[in-house]
């Protein structure tokens, strides 16, 4: 079992964040898709398949947090200038290119208004408002800053399980509290406007970075749990599912994806749930030595700088799909497809460009992951 988890082709975090991108992506298309006027199964088709991957944004984090966790072991604030001038490359310069991409050639993608001055285009590109989905990677950036916490964590847990078991209670607690908060004074609430960037602020995805972080410490107990308890695991998911399913449904007609945010209280059993099933997943791949390991690990390398781009590619293929008549059955696979396939193509073109650049140019050698 101590292998299992830490494969190097691909591990758990490898794992979430290949699930994490592929269906914040799927998120993504049926924002656009529900922004037309759909029969209302096909509203409700959307809205079910929405409900089911709405995990994305909770498991990336989780995946960073785990893989930074096993990658960095025993690691203290002196090994934090390195990692940040590292992560500075891979993560915050091409978060900087795409959101002035965002800014400059699609500003109708803008959210919560648009800019109209300097102050606001830097107000706009700081806050996430760029595009519709840069909200998340303002708030994912805050835990890649935040990385010695959860390094101070991983030692001070280390062969203490009750010390693990106390961060994940209060870190819980702390987070259905949060949750709360966000169910009386934002979602239907009277701050809903004023408070909006409280999706992305760190608190209010803690909780799947501790989780991540106590996964790897206790790795080896905790592997061994969900796959002897798979069944279970399936079972709770299933339940959870139709809680919050049902509960968004609740909200009637027409479905408004508005109605599905990620911090309900129950959204926080149900991502820990879908994030449990795909640990299961990769361990079971893991001790079967499945041969898309190596293809797991390569999407995860660059699952990242694809979700960037993926909004950009999305809407100039819904722009090319809106001139042809398409039922939806064939037009929502289609824009799966077209999108991915063009995010992933991007994102390793322009890796394999700067590459190239560096090695021209002589460039000091960093790290890709």
């Amino acid at each position: 079992m101590q292998q299992l988890g830490a494969n190097s082709q691909a591990d758990i975090g490898d794992f979430v964040k290949l699930f994490a991108v592929t269906t914040v992506m799927i998120q993504s298309i049926i924002s656009f898709l529900m922004q037309t006027a759909l029969p209302t199964g096909q509203q409700f088709l959307l809205g079910g398949i929405y409900e089911v991957v709405k995990f994305s944004a909770s498991a990336f984090i989780f995946g960073i947090l785990f893989s930074s966790t096993r990658t960095h072991p025993q690691a203290r604030l002196c090994d934090y200038p390195r990692f940040m001038i590292n992560r500075w490359h891979i993560l915050f310069i091409p978060s900087i290119l795409w959101t002035t991409v965002y800014l400059v050639f699609l500003p109708q993608l803008q959210q919560h208004g648009h800019y109209h001055d300097l102050i606001s285009f830097v107000w706009q590109f700081i806050s996430g408002n760029a595009a519709p989905h840069l909200w998340y990677n303002v708030m994912m950036l805050q835990f890649i800053i935040l990385m010695p916490i959860f390094w101070s964590l991983a030692r001070w847990c280390t062969g203490q399980p009750h010390r693990g078991i106390l961060i994940f209670s209060l870190t819980l607690a702390f987070e259905l509290t949060w949750h709360w908060i966000y169910k009386l004074e934002i979602f239907h609430g009277p701050q809903a406007q004023q408070w909006y960037l409280f999706d992305r602020i760190f608190p209010s995805f803690i909780i799947f970075a501790v989780s991540g972080t106590l996964l790897w410490v206790f790795h080896e107990s905790l592997c061994l749990f969900v796959m002897n308890h798979w069944g279970l695991l399936v079972t709770i998911w299933c339940l959870l599912l139709y809680y919050v399913t049902f509960n968004f449904f609740n909200c009637g007609t027409p479905v408004r994806l508005d109605n599905a945010p990620y911090y309900l209280p129950s959204m926080i059993f149900y991502n820990l749930a879908s994030i449990s099933l795909i640990a299961t997943i990769a361990l079971y791949m893991q001790k079967f030595h499945s041969q898309w390991l190596p293809l797991v690990h390569w999407v995860a390398l660059y699952a990242h700088r694809a979700y960037l781009s993926h909004v950009f590619w999305l809407y100039w293929n819904w722009k090319l799909l809106a001139h042809w008549t398409i039922p939806l059955m064939i037009k929502f696979p289609l824009l799966i497809l077209m999108t991915v396939l063009l995010a992933f193509i991007s994102a390793y073109g322009f890796h394999w460009l700067w590459s190239t650049i560096k090695y021209n140019f002589h460039f000091r050698h960093l790290i890709n992951g």
